[in-house]
């Protein structure tokens, strides 16, 4: 039996990670299509729950960038689609009028509340041991 190298056991790993991913990105897409949501769609409204926990609180969609698997402008559209549906809003940063503020509206966080444990039971099924 041949030795592994180093990065043969790097490449194998990373190959996993992927796979982990995509099936559970798959799995989450196909519980929450029913709730008219993807794995994005939640992402970003999971992370604004989080984020801004309180009514009328607020994020910056610069805050969201980093943090959800999408480009700036993908994002964007992606806010915009959740906008059309009601559920989140966006506004002009006063402050820095290039800024945006997001927000979750009561619709988004009552869907938001609704998938949540959708969403984990995916992740308990696909990441647990």
């Amino acid at each position: 039996m041949a030795v592994k190298t180093a990065a043969a056991r790097l490449e194998e790993r990373w190959r996993d990670i992927l796979s982990v991913h995509a099936r559970a990105m798959c799995e989450i897409d196909r519980v929450l299509h029913p709730h008219g949501l993807g794995a994005s769609d939640f992402e970003v409204l999971d992370i604004l729950a989080v984020e801004s926990p309180e009514e009328g609180d607020h994020c910056r969609v610069q805050n969201l960038v980093g943090r959800v698997h999408l480009s700036q402008s993908a994002l964007s559209r992606l806010i915009g689609r959740l906008e059309k549906e009601g559920l989140v809003e966006r506004s002009v940063c006063v402050e820095d009028r290039r800024g945006v503020w997001v927000a979750l509206t009561r619709k988004g966080r009552d869907l938001h509340a609704e998938v949540l444990p959708l969403q984990r039971a995916v992740l308990a099924r696909v990441l647990g041991d």
